[in-house]
């Protein structure tokens, strides 16, 4: 299939859908808000709402940028598009996508990688679904039965031993790009006192900036043996 055809089966639907639930997701988040008002008169004043979205943006506004450059590479349009519907980017959505693509020896960045890495996303959203279901019952009560040395140990370390799955699992494939991303900011926290929001973006970037440099030499190097 050439890239028009691509295109016209899968990424104007894609898009078409994507846009109009995105839209409808951010339209119906606000239903709480408008009930307040219109059932009970209740609604802040600008000030209060424009410092609240400042203090958000101040502390997430860096992953407005980050995560969709960061992880489209992963997830595709479509996954692009059900994972931010969805949530749970970086502790589910690419840990799905990424076996996904793994298990059926799918190269990233492919039409390929596009089809696979959405079935993965998919069935994640639908096991994930099932799972927080059954966690709000269950999850809560396990929790508060559990000695509060484990408990805390849950509530602090899941979502870095998530992170670090992931960073061990790409590492492995691409050792010399793991140690690009864990020596950036690294060494910003310990020789600075920028803030965290600058670190990602220094290191997403900067591990960007390097694989790119990485496979722009490889193939550069391949040319000459090929012309040699």
């Amino acid at each position: 299939m050439d890239n028009r055809e691509f295109n016209e089966v899968w990424n104007k639907p894609v898009i078409k859908v994507g846009m109009i639930t995105l839209l409808l997701g951010a339209v119906t988040s606000f239903l709480p808000c408008f009930y307040l008002y219109f059932a009970h008169g209740v609604i802040p004043n600008i000030s209060t709402i424009l410092k609240s979205w400042g203090m958000i943006a101040s502390l997430f506004g860096a992953f407005y940028i980050v995560e969709p450059i960061s992880y489209y590479s992963i997830f595709g349009l479509a996954g692009t598009y059900l994972s931010f519907l969805s949530g749970n980017m970086s502790n589910v959505r690419i840990p799905c996508a990424a076996m996904a693509l793994e298990a059926t020896e799918t190269k990233p960045a492919t039409k390929e990688a596009e089809i696979v890495s959405t079935l993965g996303i998919t069935g994640s959203i639908i096991t994930n679904l099932i799972g927080v279901t059954l966690a709000a019952f269950v999850g809560a009560a396990l929790i508060k039965v559990l000695p509060p040395t484990i408990a805390d140990a849950f509530k602090n370390y899941t979502v870095p031993a998530i992170f670090g799955a992931v960073f061990g699992q790409f590492s492995l494939k691409y050792p010399k790009l793991g140690v690009v991303g864990i020596g950036i900011p690294a060494v910003l926290r310990l020789t600075t006192k920028l803030p965290s929001w600058v670190l990602i973006i220094a290191s997403v970037f900067g591990t960007i900036v390097v694989a790119k440099i990485m496979y722009n030499k490889e193939n550069l190097n391949k040319d000459k043996e090929v012309t040699a």
